[in-house]
């Protein structure tokens, strides 16, 4: 009774004579010997290798073979013990794989070492009616020296990348603070320019206003500093003063205003006259207008002035 998984090869007098399928199968008694053969995938343990890879470090790898009869005739007739017979093979070409690779390779690259053993193993098992399915590398691992060399390679270069990203970090930060002290200075400088642009033109509205102010007042303005200068020259103690023409021209004028005199029977009232070229030069009014053409200010705000300019003269001559 063969089971259905399974192939048997059946000897007659120790002669080859066919393979039992699955189910009843009537052989001759006492001269006939069968030979199991299960048909499943299987699998064999690679047992530990020790080998020397192309830079010269030592490792230890196994691996696990997947594998399955495809002739059971063959498998029979061709090979003894085909399990051993696979194992041993995938042994050696473990060794060799390994040794045509460099230490950094043999530990990442597995995929590639299954592969190379798998084709090396193809060829010579179809001859024995085998085909390998897969080859699976469970563990590469160096010896302990070389491991620990690793070990501190890899904590060095963690080390290195945490201090990159240190000094990157840093670099960052100083380069926005940087940055941020720059926009700051800006703001600060602008601010600084523009409050004094505003307090330079205040007082230049404030030097056009008061110099309206004294070009509306004109003559009587002259004569008021006129008075006032008399008056602080007859308090001193010299008896004799010398006079600009001007000067006595314009007193003669007010003093008849003021007391009424008939030395000249037809006089009009003092009004303010505007001054001339010389004396508008002397008190700075010669550029009022283009002061005030490049001052933004309007009309308005310069009437106000002089009105404000012409109360306070009035109230000092009061």
């Amino acid at each position: 009774m063969v089971d259905a998984y399974e192939q048997r090869a059946l000897t007659v007098f120790g002669e080859y004579r066919k393979l039992l399928k699955p189910g009843l199968n009537i052989i001759p008694p006492f001269v006939s010997r069968t030979y199991r053969f299960d048909m499943r995938t299987r699998t064999i343990d690679v047992p530990r290798q020790e080998a020397i890879t192309r830079d010269n470090s030592p490792v230890r790898a196994d691996a696990v073979v997947y594998y399955r009869i495809m002739d059971a005739r063959k498998a029979f007739l061709e090979v003894d013990n085909y399990e051993v017979a696979i194992s041993n093979l995938a042994q050696t070409t473990l060794r060799a794989v390994i040794g045509d690779m460099e230490l950094d390779e043999t530990l990442s690259r597995r995929e590639e070492i299954n592969a190379k053993i798998r084709k090396e193993l193809d060829e010579p098992t179809d001859e024995w009616g085998i085909r390998v399915e897969a080859v699976e590398v469970r563990e590469v691992s160096p010896s302990p020296e070389v491991q620990r060399a690793m070990e501190q390679q890899t904590a060095a270069e963690r080390r290195r990348r945490a201090m990159i990203l240190e000094a990157q970090g840093e670099r960052r930060s100083a380069v926005e603070k940087a940055e941020g002290d720059k926009q700051s200075n800006i703001i600060r400088a602008q601010g600084e320019k523009q409050s004094q642009i505003l307090e330079a033109q205040g007082e230049s509205i404030s030097t056009v206003l008061r110099a309206k102010a004294a070009d509306s007042m004109g003559e009587r303005a002259i004569i008021e500093r006129g008075m006032e200068t008399l008056e602080k020259i007859g308090q001193g103690e010299s008896t004799t003063f010398i006079l600009p023409q001007e000067l006595t021209s314009l007193v003669g004028r007010y003093g008849q205003q003021l007391t009424g005199s008939d030395v000249q029977s037809e006089t009009q009232p003092l009004e303010s006259l505007p001054f001339d070229s010389e004396t508008k030069e002397w008190l700075g009014l010669d550029n009022i207008d283009e002061l005030l053409g490049e001052l933004d200010i309007t009309e308005t705000d310069i009437k106000g002035g002089e009105a404000d300019m012409e109360k306070e003269v009035v109230l000092e001559q009061d």
